[in-house]
């Protein structure tokens, strides 16, 4: 069985940055696809950025430019750098590491961004 924790959030004004990171107790060379979702109150979850076990990078439109996702295989961790975030940018944000057919999710962390 393969955990995610995710760390990283907390509280920022609208402007800022934050980095989240994902660790993974499996070596994350062995998963296919990596990414991060996020859902806000009252809204579906919905894909920020992935990122292929080859390196290459994918990001909704509404964060294109100011996100960034990377991985550190040497530490099985994944993040998602988040810069000139917006109150828009306020939800749950969520790890997830597909290999083939089998996914796993993290727990979860808020991040809160003030106008």
């Amino acid at each position: 069985q393969v955990q995610l924790v995710e760390s990283g959030g907390g509280l920022v004004q609208a402007g800022g940055s934050l980095r989240l990171s994902c660790a993974a107790s499996g070596t994350i060379s062995s998963f296919n696809l990596m990414g991060w979702y996020r859902q806000a109150p009252g809204k579906q979850r919905e894909l920020v950025a992935v990122i292929t076990s080859g390196g290459a990078t994918n990001y909704a439109d509404s964060v294109k430019g100011r996100f960034s996702i990377s991985g550190d295989n040497a530490k099985n961790t994944v993040y998602l750098q988040m810069n000139s975030l917006k109150p828009e940018d306020t939800a749950v944000y969520y790890c997830n590491f597909k290999r083939a057919i089998i996914q796993f999710w993290g727990q979860g962390t808020q991040v809160t961004v003030s106008s």
